[in-house]
């Protein structure tokens, strides 16, 4: 019987009271803790509401009495997915109520970066009144790397500007009835002829580091780079140099690995990066929502019922 929670995830139940209520009136026990002090006290716990921070297998193995870990998000790779399938542990995951909050995020960063929205509200505070040229959005071509829920949703948006939109996914067949917004194509064709790129994949052994040097050397002259997805796909020191040389015209990013970014990272010196700190997720309604699946998830748990595989 599941009675004692752990939660992790430091914006659970942050927005309105119906998930900690439901797990409160099914008579659980609910704990907040802050990730340092996680392993421990893991292993005295039934259920885990779980954030960013890692999971480590060998912590894992010690937990007898955990029955479900609920990820207060869609990404499931800070768990050691393989370990809990072995110890006979639930793992539920949340992955398409965050798509349309990651999807405004990343147009609002294209804009941002497009007609240098940032560099030009950073100056004003600074007490210099400056103009800046910036790029026009409407009628240009918009790369999607990755066309799942997310990518799916910034064409959605990207039709609105009149954009032109490519995507390249390898787990969809270009003869599908899912381009939608978008057409699909190789990786190289989306690359040589998008204005701005966004990635919007999920993080793979196949997909860490993907947007390295030759990749952005494919990439259109003068174009911009968004990054929504993972900090860990882009190797920061290849985008520096591609950015520093003029290569790409600006890259806006809400990730970066290890986060949060160091004040010595030489991207920060550069007038045509933005970063924001990983907020994709965070508005009222996701959170809201997010927090009630968790919620849901483990009292349908601890009832017996059927829990959802990660999506």
């Amino acid at each position: 019987m599941i009675k004692d929670v752990l939660v992790t995830s430091r914006s659970f139940g942050t927005v309105g009271s119906e998930a900690a209520n439901l797990l409160k009136g099914a008579g659980l026990n609910v704990v907040r803790i802050d990730a340092g002090e996680f392993e421990d006290c893991i292993e005295q716990y039934d259920a885990l509401i779980i954030g960013a921070h890692e999971f480590r297998s060998n912590t894992m193995r010690r937990c007898n009495k955990l029955r479900i870990i609920c990820k207060h998000g869609a990404e499931v790779n800070n768990i050691p997915i393989e370990t809990a399938r072995q110890m006979g542990i639930s793992v539920t995951n949340v992955p398409n109520i965050n798509a349309n909050p990651v999807a405004d995020l990343t147009f609002g960063l294209l804009l941002a970066i497009s007609r240098q929205i940032v560099f030009t509200n950073k100056a004003i505070h600074e007490g210099n009144w400056r103009t800046a040229v910036g790029t026009e959005v409407c009628g240009k071509t918009l790369g999607l790397i990755g066309y799942g829920s997310i990518g799916k949703r910034v064409a959605k948006r990207a039709a609105g500007f009149d954009m032109n939109v490519l995507a390249y996914d390898p787990y969809i067949a270009s003869n599908s009835d899912e381009p939608g917004c978008a057409k699909l194509c190789s990786m190289d064709e989306v690359l040589q002829k998008s204005d701005f790129l966004s990635l919007n994949l999920s993080l793979t052994e196949e997909t860490e580091q993907l947007v390295s040097r030759d990749f952005l050397l494919k990439m259109k002259a003068g174009s911009y780079l968004i990054n929504t997805a993972n900090g860990k796909i882009v190797d920061e020191d290849a985008l520096y140099a591609a950015l520093a040389s003029g290569h790409l015209a600006g890259a806006a990013v809400d990730v970066c690995f290890p986060e949060p970014m160091r004040s010595s990272n030489q991207l920060l010196s550069l007038d045509n990066f933005i970063i924001t700190s990983h907020i994709g997720v965070y508005t009222k309604e996701a959170i809201a929502a997010v927090s009630l699946a968790c919620a849901k998830n483990i009292v349908a748990k601890m009832r017996g019922e059927k829990i959802a595989e990660p999506g």
